[in-house]
């Protein structure tokens, strides 16, 4: 469902992404760890369309993507990113959060939809007509989920979703985007610096530093901690440090 290849991406004299290449199976879930500015963001913002200078090979199911993106790559492949108070309009309610996408990609049955979208976000009805700053932390990504789920996408691009959450919250919208990845087939392609995060969401997974992606693990390498590249190992054992304390 998602190719790279060779993805390069430069910002002025910053060579930010190095090389990159993997693929991802339709309704896979993947994902890219690294420190900050490992350029992790980077690949799921150039994914996204979100960044005009680079070069290599990036398709979606098959098709190979251009600098510009269409209507319609804009409903198949939606983002979830990180800040869900930043990510969503301060004066806007949520019924108008909602009701946007649909507009845009000219789609029917508004009020079926919206309602459809909060039960499957566990968000109450009496949610839709409230503002951001009215709801709690979580509920806020549950509104930013619904939104990006609302016009019926095949891939989610998730940048840290659940890093501005508390803990207890962190687990409740994992479990959730975990359903829903299985409910509705979708292919996910997680950015996070928390392995404990993608071990609980991803099959397989990238580690990158410096641009660059310097090892590959899997389920069964995560649940045996073993890596085979010095900085995975860290990032590893510094996982379980904070499991264990």
């Amino acid at each position: 469902m998602i190719e790279v290849h060779d993805l390069n991406v430069r910002f002025g004299a910053t060579h930010a992404v190095r090389g990159v290449s993997f693929a991802i199976g339709k309704g896979e879930s993947y994902g890219l760890v690294g420190e900050s500015g490992s350029g992790k963001s980077t690949v799921l913002r150039t994914l996204a369309g979100l960044n005009d200078d680079w070069s290599g090979t990036v398709a979606i199911d098959g098709t190979a993507l251009g600098h510009k993106r269409s209507k319609e790559f804009h409903r198949r492949v939606q983002m979830v990113f990180q800040d869900p108070y930043g990510s969503l309009h301060p004066r806007q309610t949520v019924d108008r959060i909602l009701s946007e996408p649909l507009e845009i990609h000219g789609i029917g049955e508004v009020d079926r939809r919206i309602a459809r979208a909060l039960d499957e976000v566990a968000l109450p009805q009496a949610s839709r007509f409230r503002f951001p700053h009215q709801l709690s932390g979580g509920q806020r990504q549950r509104v930013a989920i619904a939104r990006a789920l609302i016009a019926e996408p095949t891939v989610m691009l998730l940048d840290e979703p659940t890093s501005a959450l508390d803990v207890s919250v962190q687990a409740e919208v994992l479990n959730l985007l975990a359903d829903l990845r299985v409910a509705r087939g979708l292919t996910f392609l997680l950015v996070s610096h928390n392995l404990a995060v993608v071990a609980q969401l991803c099959e397989n997974l990238a580690v990158m530093q410096n641009g660059q992606i310097v090892d590959t693990l899997t389920e069964a390498d995560l649940r045996a901690g073993r890596a085979h590249h010095p900085h995975a190992q860290q990032l590893l054992e510094l996982s379980r440090e904070l499991e264990e304390g």
